[in-house]
């Protein structure tokens, strides 16, 4: 099952994370002390791979520490929606409820370690509804006004009839099981003890009763959690969740009795903890004990006779057993060079294991440099992965096969570039495991999905909150620090576009920007257009810091970057300042939305596809009585027509739901491509891009 999202409550310093959106790779950005770790210990408590037991004293919250004490399975400390279509065909066949109903289930963990299953989508019939329970009477009494009734059933004829008739018109509400229950009593009791067997009467009758005891049963049924056998099921394929906070980076030279002696030690600090968890796995990796490799290697020695030299036998013995330990070393290092070069793609490097009397070396060497070097003295960003790398292969192999990895503060030591490797390392990494990170480096974040972040931040009250807002500056909104890691990762693109020879496309808002970078890896990827440097789309934070965010573009030729605008008032409005300031007589770098929507008014929402729009909007929004998919008028703005429609079903507009409904309509046109896409409006895309190049 996948992790779809999922929410932290009363856990530690968090009271309430709302829901986080987990995806393929996500990421927890926030500075020091925000409390983000607190977000991923309890999803590693939901089912740890290893270890993640409960720890009382430090896992409940202070201030409720005393009442969760005394009740621990009254407070469920985590909640997360999985996707649950591979299960869905034995959930069906177990529960006999509608698949639509199946595809999502969500788990809990209470603090005394008793899990929690429902079904979020699972909608339970409590009644039946008053204009269907009337039209199944009002169908018994035709059947039976058609029917040709034995002579002997004239008198019961006329009493169905009859008493059918007052029961049909006393329904005014829908019925309840209660009802239901009445109702069926009334008709047995209609219902001769020994009917004709040639009746057309009663069989009717019959049928009547059967419909109304499936609503009966339906209304009854348990939910689908309580349903034996539901539980478990969802249970046993529940992900593990394996947490990572310390790597322990390998030293190039390594004092074998030193291992030896550390793996059996219980005691260790946390950074001795590591490097042994590390060597453990290394030594696990490539099939080697270190005891071994030390006694393989040991000179001759009588313990007897110190001035005693070998005899002929002995020396053989001891040439052959150091033979076997280079032989056994050698295996190791080929293994380790396949394995690894699956992974890391910065470079193809070889490894070699040297083992000299007490001491274990790694040697590494590659295509560019292939003079061996010790492992400490390449770069730590190779260290760091090839530690990383066995810790991870090691420990998830087997039962923890698909299993969600938590990374806490990921290549903190790593160079800018070697982080940014990183960040892409964990894409590849993500097709065979969810990833969710923490980090305060905004060069772990992907400009180009700034969708799959979500701030951490300390609240008013000193809890911790996170929002899918990365403007959001918690507590104290003039604390530069507080927000400075989200800044960062959201202006980053502006940065690379200065110093990487980006072209640089200005957009208004987030939202903007991720449309853009959606209809940019649809376009190249079917070929429609090849830009000649690499687009981005710094958004300015909405129009009011627009011109600045222009002049600091500029690049060194002084060639202002393109400005897009959407066609609404307060676009235009921008669109007259730039061209009376900055931007006069580069008019031509202004584009406005309105030149490709067609009609004047429009937003970018305006040139994105109305069907997935829609279907955002909709998906977003849940319960109005009338979906927007069916007021949606188009030829006109979109955007006006979504805040019309929601005060008409009372729907309060938060002010980032656009970047919400932004981030959906990505992630589904990337996953449909392009053939999804009407041909007319992918024209007007290649007209908009071939704009950019100036």
């Amino acid at each position: 099952m996948k992790l779809i999202t999922y929410r932290v409550t009363n856990f530690r310093s968090v009271i309430d994370s709302g829901d986080i959106e987990a995806g393929d790779v996500a990421a927890l950005i926030g500075v020091n002390e925000s409390g983000k770790t607190n977000l991923l210990l309890p999803l590693w408590k939901l089912n740890p791979a290893r270890e993640g037991n409960i720890q009382p004293t430090s896992d409940y919250p202070k201030t409720m520490f005393a009442d969760v004490r005394a009740e621990p399975g009254r407070f469920q400390f985590i909640t997360a929606d999985f996707d649950a279509t591979s299960l869905r065909e034995d959930l069906v066949s177990l529960t006999k409820v509608d698949p639509t109903q199946m595809e999502v289930v969500r788990v809990g963990r209470y603090f005394d370690g008793e899990y929690a299953v429902s079904f979020p989508q699972y909608s339970p019939k409590t009644t039946v509804s008053a204009w269907e329970s009337k039209d199944e009477l009002l169908s018994l009494i035709t059947s039976i006004e058609q029917a040709d009734a034995l002579k002997s059933e004239e008198p019961l004829k006329s009493t169905i009839l009859g008493d059918v008739q007052a029961l049909a018109e006393a329904i005014n509400q829908d019925w309840t099981a209660q009802d239901l229950d009445n109702v069926i009593t009334s008709l047995e009791k209609l219902l001769p003890d020994q009917p004709a067997k040639t009746s057309t009467i009663i069989p009717r009758v019959q049928q009547t009763i059967d419909t109304l005891t499936a609503w009966l049963a339906e209304i009854r049924s348990p939910a689908p959690e309580d349903i034996e056998g539901v539980r478990d099921l969802v249970l046993t394929a529940l992900p593990k969740f394996v947490y990572y906070s310390n790597y322990g980076n390998l030293d190039s030279e390594i004092y074998l009795p030193h291992v030896v002696d550390n793996l059996k030690r219980q005691d260790l600090g946390a950074k001795e903890a590591a490097k042994a968890r590390t060597l453990r796995v290394l030594f696990s990796f490539v099939r080697l004990q270190p005891k071994e490799i030390l006694q393989l290697g040991r000179d001759f020695k009588d313990p007897n006779n110190q001035s005693r030299q070998p005899t002929e036998a002995e020396i053989a013995e001891i040439a052959e057993r150091k033979r076997e330990r280079s032989i056994l070393l050698q295996s190791a290092g080929t293994t380790l060079t396949k394995e690894f070069k699956s992974w890391w793609k910065q470079g193809d490097y070889r490894f070699r294991f040297e083992a000299d009397g007490d001491h274990f070396r790694i040697w590494v060497s590659d295509d560019r440099r292939p003079e061996e070097v010790e492992l400490e003295n390449r770069s730590t960003g190779l260290q760091w992965f090839l530690s990383f790398y066995l810790v991870f292969l090691v420990e998830s192999q087997g039962d923890h096969e698909n299993a969600v990895l938590l990374l806490d503060e990921p290549g903190l030591s790593l160079h800018p570039l070697a982080q940014r490797d990183l960040s892409a390392f964990f894409d590849g990494l993500s097709e065979t495991n969810q990833i969710i990170y923490t980090t305060h480096s905004p060069f772990l974040v992907d400009p180009d999905r700034l969708d799959r972040v979500r701030k951490v931040y300390v609240a008013a009250d000193g809890s911790t909150e996170s929002s899918p807002n990365l403007r959001q500056s918690g507590a104290d909104p003039a604390h530069a620090g507080a927000a400075y890691a989200v800044y960062s990762a959201l202006n980053l693109n502006i940065a690379e576009s200065l110093l990487l020879g980006c072209l640089p496309v200005v957009v208004e808002g987030a939202s903007d920007q991720h449309y853009l970078t959606m209809i940019k890896a649809l376009l190249i990827g079917a070929g429609k257009i090849k830009p000649s440097r690499e687009l981005v789309f710094p958004p300015a934070g909405g129009t009011k810091t627009l011109r600045i965010t222009a002049g600091i573009l500029t690049g060194r030729d002084e060639a202002l970057p393109v400005v897009l605008l959407d066609g609404d008032h307060m676009g235009r409005r921008m669109a007259t300042e730039l061209t009376s300031s900055l931007y006069k007589g580069e008019e031509k770098r202004i584009l406005s939305t309105d030149e490709y929507a067609g009609f004047e008014g429009s937003e970018l929402e305006d040139l994105i596809p109305h069907q997935h729009f829609m279907a955002a909007v909709d998906r977003i929004f849940r319960g109005p009585e009338q979906e927007f998919s069916e007021v949606m008028s188009p030829g006109t703005p979109v955007v006006p027509q979504v805040e019309v429609w929601a005060k008409s079903e009372g729907i309060e507009l938060t002010p980032g739901w656009k970047v919400e409904v932004s981030k959906r309509v990505k992630a589904s046109l990337l996953a449909k491509g392009i053939d999804s896409i009407e041909n007319d409006l992918i024209e007007r895309w290649v007209q908009l891009f071939s704009r950019f190049e100036l």
